[in-house]
């Protein structure tokens, strides 16, 4: 939510007075939105950029060693989300993906539980073994099994 000035108090007053109306956000459990700063980096502009600059260099550094795990061993998209987490400390944009990312897993989630759904993926899981169990026979059938290296020649 942009009110037109730097001041994160009033991000903070402006859902106040939104609640006092009426107005509830999506869920009330999450923490409002804005930076996570210490108020005394937050009453110095010139600290308070430093910090976010600092915060950005660190998340994304996180961010691209989780790109980089990507296609080499490592737990890439822990690392990216973890990268994400960190600019949530400090950006709002970041704290409204990781809201958005967290409402679609949970919805994933809970279709994963749907007995329909559960039943369709195990079905398919099934077939594609059946699949791979028939063309590993095919294989062997045609070619026998023949390692890839000289066991008796060691």
């Amino acid at each position: 939510m942009n009110t037109g000035s730097d001041e994160p108090a009033e991000v903070a007053v402006a859902a106040d007075d939104m609640r006092a109306n009426g107005v509830h956000s999506e869920q009330e459990g999450e923490p409002g939105l804005g930076s996570r700063a210490p108020e005394f980096i937050k009453a110095r502009r010139v600290l308070h950029v430093s910090w976010q600059v600092g915060v950005f260099v660190v998340g994304l550094a996180v961010v691209v060693a989780g790109i980089i795990m990507l296609p080499l061993p490592g737990p890439g998209w822990v690392v990216i989300f973890g990268g994400m987490a960190i600019w949530a400390t400090e950006f709002v944009w970041a704290q409204l993906v990781l809201r958005w990312t967290k409402r679609k897993v949970t919805e994933a989630a809970q279709r994963a539980l749907d007995p329909k759904v559960r039943r369709r993926n195990i079905i398919l899981t099934v077939l594609g073994l059946v699949i791979v169990g028939v063309l590993a026979g095919i294989y062997l059938w045609k070619f026998g099994l023949v390692m890839p290296w000289k066991i008796k020649d060691q």
